[in-house]
């Protein structure tokens, strides 16, 4: 399974960016993915995570409200809308897949890398003020 992320970049406190995840390799459709972000120095963060239909649908506190999980199952691609984005959400983002037929039931367990069996390699966000 690969995972390729991109649509990070460069941008001002308050606007907005979209990130995709495009996935191959196994049915996309079964997996549960997620979005973890590292910032340098930082654990790596649970930022949201969606069931394979969009019916269970997780974010990390600090994101709520702001940014959005989505996916089209016949793209193989899940998106992370980002918007009213602030410095402190410089980070490289890395979207993740698990097989796993049970989703995760919490937060808890959505938000653990533990649950995640393949990771893509990243995408850079940087936020200025």
């Amino acid at each position: 399974v690969q995972l390729q992320a991109s649509g990070g970049g460069a941008v001002q406190a308050g606007a907005s960016l979209k990130l995709s995840c495009a996935v191959s390799g196994r049915t996309f459709s079964t997996f549960f993915m997620g979005w973890f972000r590292q910032a340098p120095g930082k654990e790596r963060e649970f930022v949201a995570g969606i069931a394979w239909n969009g019916g269970s649908i997780y974010y990390g506190n600090s994101v709520k409200g702001r940014f959005t999980i989505s996916r089209v199952n016949a793209n193989s691609t899940v998106y992370l809308q980002m918007n009213a984005l602030k410095p402190e959400d410089t980070a490289v983002y890395y979207c993740a897949a698990s097989p796993r037929i049970r989703t995760p039931g919490s937060v808890v367990v959505a938000g653990s890398k533990r649950y995640y069996d393949y990771w893509g390699q990243g995408t850079q966000v940087t936020v200025s003020s």
